[in-house]
C-alpha cells in the first residue's frame, strides 16, 4: 500500500531539489565569471553573424 501523502511529499521534495540545482548552476557564480561567459557568449554571436552568407538576388 503506498500513502499518496507521503508519494506526493516525496514527488514535491525531488521537484525542489531539482530547482535548486538549477538555481545553483544559474546564480552560483561570481560577477568575473558571468561577465567572462557574457562576452563569450556575445563573441560567438558575432562571430556567427560574421560568417553568414547573403542569398543571392539574382535568381536564375
Amino acid at each position: 500500500m503506498v500513502n499518496l501523502r507521503m508519494a506526493r511529499k516525496r514527488r514535491d521534495r525531488t521537484a525542489k531539489e531539482a530547482q535548486a540545482e538549477r538555481n545553483r548552476f544559474e546564480h552560483g557564480r561570481s560577477k568575473a565569471e558571468r561577465d567572462l561567459a557574457r562576452a563569450r557568449n556575445e563573441k560567438a554571436a558575432r562571430d556567427l553573424d560574421a560568417s553568414r552568407r547573403e542569398p543571392d538576388d539574382g535568381g536564375s
